[in-house]
Order: structure tokens, then C-alpha cells, then sequence
């Protein structure tokens, strides 16, 4: 990854992919939402994952682990969650390294639409 790529793995380089969504932009999408989420894991981005969170499960606080490297985003699934509906889910596969050891986390995420925003609701941690 260059410094133009994009965490998200996307084609676009960040200042066009999650870039503008850190600095204040709406996701269009659940999935844009969850792509976006994992960048701002990678990059430290604490405000932005409380901002981005339904304020009905939003914690107080969120404490990056600093010895983890978010390496690979890949979305398994998608329900609804587009530019017309208020609720979606994204499952996605999260790759990381920490201590020198390889990782996956899988998480069936819920989003819902809140004043015309993406937000994460919760998601249940897949085995």
C-alpha cells in the first residue's frame, strides 16, 4: 500500500475513498460506511469511529490497540443497506497482524440510517 491507497482496499486512493468521509462527508452506503470504519481503525481514528456510531449503542469511548496493524478489508455479504433503505447489514472479514501473528476478525454488522446518515449499530463476532 502506497500513501494514496486507500485502508479500504479499494482502487481509489483515500483522498477519494474514505478520505472525505473522515473529514465530515455522508457514506452512501452501509457498505461505504464499514469500508470507511476500517480506515479509520487503521489509521487511529477514534473521533470518527464514535461519530459514525448509532448514539443508542455508541460506548463512551474507544480504546485502539495500538500494537494492531488492520491490514485487509474483504466484504463477504451485503443486505440492503443502499442509497434508498434505512437499515442494512455488512459482513465483513478484517485481517490483522499483532505480536508478529496473523488474525482474522468476521463480523455480521448492523447499520441504520439516521437523519440521512450511515451509522453502526452492532455487530455479532463470527467464529
Amino acid at each position: 500500500m502506497t500513501l494514496d491507497d486507500c485502508p479500504c482496499g479499494t482502487v481509489l486512493p483515500y483522498g477519494e475513498c474514505c478520505g472525505p468521509l473522515h473529514r465530515g462527508g455522508a457514506a452512501s452506503t452501509a457498505s461505504a460506511l464499514m469500508r470507511s470504519r476500517f480506515s479509520a481503525f487503521a489509521l487511529g481514528l477514534e473521533r470518527y469511529l464514535l461519530d459514525s456510531w448509532d448514539p443508542s449503542t455508541r460506548p463512551d469511548t474507544v480504546d485502539l490497540d495500538g500494537d494492531v496493524e488492520w491490514r485487509r478489508l474483504q466484504i463477504v455479504d451485503t443486505v440492503l443497506g443502499g442509497d434508498c433503505d434505512d437499515a442494512g447489514v455488512v459482513e465483513y472479514r478484517a485481517s490483522f497482524r499483532r505480536a508478529g501473528r496473523s488474525g482474522l476478525l468476521q463480523e455480521r454488522s448492523r447499520f441504520v440510517r439516521v437523519e440521512g446518515r450511515w451509522m453502526y449499530v452492532d455487530g455479532d463476532v463470527r467464529a
